[in-house]
């Protein structure tokens, strides 16, 4: 039950943002999540949306140079040791985490998570109990 993440690489100038911003707004693509990282010409905007047929097609239609990835969402608890309890399952399995940020949705906070392999480590964790958002749940959480 991964989801799929929007990988949007993008210019790094003035403006170059709120020109991907706008063109999803437009379209009523809701970004659930986001991540930006920068290079010193290029920066990468990792994020979640609520449709991803639709903002993949936007995107390709405004001339944006993006990718899907598969990527694992779970729910954590709001309570100290929250994010550790969850680290320990990806640690008792043996997942390397390649990188990882968060959203706050109507119901709670998730942690959105990039390993090598997803299914295996899908499989992995739900054998440990856990269970990850599918896209239908992000547009809705």
């Amino acid at each position: 039950m991964s989801a799929k993440q929007i990988s949007v690489f993008l210019e790094n100038k003035p403006g170059t943002l709120k020109k991907l911003t706008s063109v999803l707004a437009s379209h009523s693509v809701n970004i659930r999540a986001l991540s930006l990282a920068d290079t010193k010409d290029f920066g990468i905007v990792r994020m979640l949306v609520d449709d991803v047929f639709d903002a993949t097609n936007v995107l390709k239609e405004a001339d944006f140079i993006a990718a899907l990835t598969s990527v694992l969402v779970f729910e954590i608890s709001d309570e100290t040791g929250g994010l550790d309890n969850l680290l320990q399952s990806f640690s008792d399995a043996k997942i390397n985490i390649e990188y990882m940020y968060a959203f706050a949705g109507k119901q709670g906070a998730y942690m959105i998570f990039r390993v090598a392999d997803t299914k295996k480590a899908e499989a992995a964790l739900q054998g440990k109990g856990l269970h990850p958002l599918s896209q239908e749940d992000i547009a809705s959480v």
